[in-house]
């Protein structure tokens, strides 16, 4: 049986660091035997918001780090990724789901994070999000029938 675990790590803005992070919390979640599509869930939640951290946050400046604090458990993780950027305000991002933002590429990270996770907030300066994922446990979902 598994125990609880906790860790903290800064890396510097480059994305194959957050790919080693992004790897032990996949490992750490498949040794607790969570399903499939939830490791999924985490690994493609996890790698938007890393990537968002280190080029929209730090926008890639060697100078600056991102920090990432990890709890899991055998039923949920939670993970905070903080960036030293000026944050952003998560209203200001455009809706990708409609017509006139289709060819753009922002705001789909947000978007896809928000189909996978049980929990994504944000701080009110908008350079860190929490993500939670509870094992097990399908997000819930808009209704689709209320268009």
């Amino acid at each position: 049986m598994s125990s609880d675990e906790h860790f903290e790590v800064t890396i510097p803005s480059d994305t194959s660091e957050g790919q080693a992070v992004q790897a032990r919390i996949v490992e750490a979640l498949e040794v607790r035997e969570y399903p499939d599509r939830d490791v999924f869930a985490v690994r493609l939640a996890l790698e938007e918001a890393l990537v968002n951290a280190i080029k929209h946050g730090n926008r890639m400046s060697p100078d600056k780090s991102v920090e990432i604090n990890c709890w899991l458990s055998d039923e949920r993780v939670r993970i905070e990724i903080q960036d030293e950027g000026e944050g952003f305000d998560r209203t200001d991002v455009p809706d990708p789901t409609l017509l006139e933002n289709l060819e753009r590429p922002c705001g789909r990270g947000i978007m896809l994070m928000g189909a996978f996770m049980n929990l994504i907030e944000y701080n009110e300066q908008g350079n860190k999000v929490t993500l939670e994922k509870i094992k097990g446990v399908a997000p819930e979902q808009p209704d689709a029938e209320a268009e």
